[in-house]
């Protein structure tokens, strides 16, 4: 584990692993830093338990030999129901965000890049819940990872994650995927109560369940549309993009109706509004106290990429130009702003450590 940015004196401090060997192996690393920073496993139904298990075998089996690696490293029997073995959390989820997929055809030098700007609370816990920071509390977004792993079999993968070792933010993969998540619809954004771990991906788990089990957009949705998953937490929808030049938005609606929105060979943006509801970037509605700025956001990005052929900088700028401003009245920072190249199979990211513009040098990390 290596220190990448930021130090004690920051708002972040990131570290970067990278783990080899099988997922079993990787399982039980992933499980002890959890168990470090905190994580114990949640009781579930052992009906639920049992199918949840079975499903992860039968559809993601990288995730079913990791869950085995977390019981040897608590001394569990593999095959008990009564704790779920996953979700390996160390702070709470949700985040607002903007996202623009510019593809090869749309590039100055032929490569697809998404930016993205993840935007969340600097807060604490406490802070989020209504109440004051307890004694050495840190903020909860203040110690994300980036995690590589390079399994024996299957694809390598490069992944940031704020709070789920099994889960992540953003990610890409060898064969160029990438993968990134978003707050699906920020107006009437609420997290579900009473949540319990569920049969199939939960929000989280969804972007790295792509980047460790499909090389390409094709391959994307037909993933999508056979897996079972939940929310667990805020409702998340997902941008999501491939080294041939193919790009995607999943979401889903309030009907449980599922939603692939693309617009070919062109720009996609998303910022925290359902596209299948408000599909015309020049037709948004205003946005409200309660919107989060995501229509104008949207539309800034729209205007920047309509028609135009982008340099990597100008993505770049892109993002800068609906980055959170650094006002005490509002809630949110844009905590680290993330460029991916599915040509090169990398991505690019700086990280928040402090207003005044403080944001780390920008580190390149591959996914092969």
């Amino acid at each position: 584990m290596t220190q990448v940015a930021g130090s004690a004196g920051d708002f972040q401090l990131v570290h970067h692993v990278t783990l080899t060997g099988s997922q079993f192996e990787i399982g039980q690393a992933l499980t002890e830093e959890a168990r470090r920073l905190g994580w114990s496993p949640m009781p579930v139904d052992p009906v639920v338990g049992r199918a949840r298990r079975t499903w992860f075998e039968r559809h993601w089996p990288q995730q079913h030999a990791r869950m085995d690696g977390a019981a040897a490293v608590l001394g569990l029997d593999p095959d008990q129901d009564e704790l779920a073995l996953d979700g390996l959390s160390f702070v709470p989820e949700g985040s607002g965000c903007s996202a623009l997929w510019i593809p090869p055809s749309a590039a100055t030098d032929g490569h697809g890049r998404v930016g993205r700007n993840y935007d969340f609370f600097p807060w604490t816990t406490s802070e989020i819940m209504g109440g004051t920071p307890r004694p050495d509390e840190l903020p909860m977004a203040s110690r994300p990872y980036v995690i590589t792993t390079v399994p024996d079999e299957g694809l390598s993968s490069t992944v940031i994650t704020m709070n789920e070792f099994d889960g992540c933010m953003d990610g890409i993969n060898a064969a160029g995927l990438a993968v990134m998540l978003l707050i699906a619809d920020f107006e009437t954004a609420a997290p579900p109560e009473n949540v319990s771990p569920q049969v199939g991906l939960a929000s989280v788990q969804l972007p790295r369940f792509l980047v460790e089990t499909c090389e390409n957009v094709d391959q994307a949705k037909q993933a999508l549309l056979g897996a079972k998953h939940y929310d667990y937490g805020t409702p998340l929808h997902y941008l999501v993009a491939d080294a041939g030049g193919q790009a995607f938005v999943w979401e889903r609606g309030k009907d449980g109706s599922e939603h692939i929105i693309d617009v070919g060979d062109g720009p996609l943006c998303v910022t925290n509004h359902l596209l299948h509801r408000n599909p015309d970037p020049m037709n948004l509605p205003a946005d409200s106290e309660a919107s989060f700025g995501t229509f104008g956001r949207l539309r800034t990005l729209y205007e920047r990429s309509k028609g135009a052929t982008l340099s990597p900088q100008d993505l770049r700028d892109s993002l800068r130009a609906v980055a959170q401003a650094e006002d005490p009245a509002v809630p949110f920072r844009t905590l680290w702003s993330t460029v991916f190249d599915t040509a090169d199979r990398t991505l690019s990211t700086r990280f928040y450590l402090g207003d005044g513009g403080r944001y780390s040098e920008e580190l390149v990390f591959s996914a092969r």
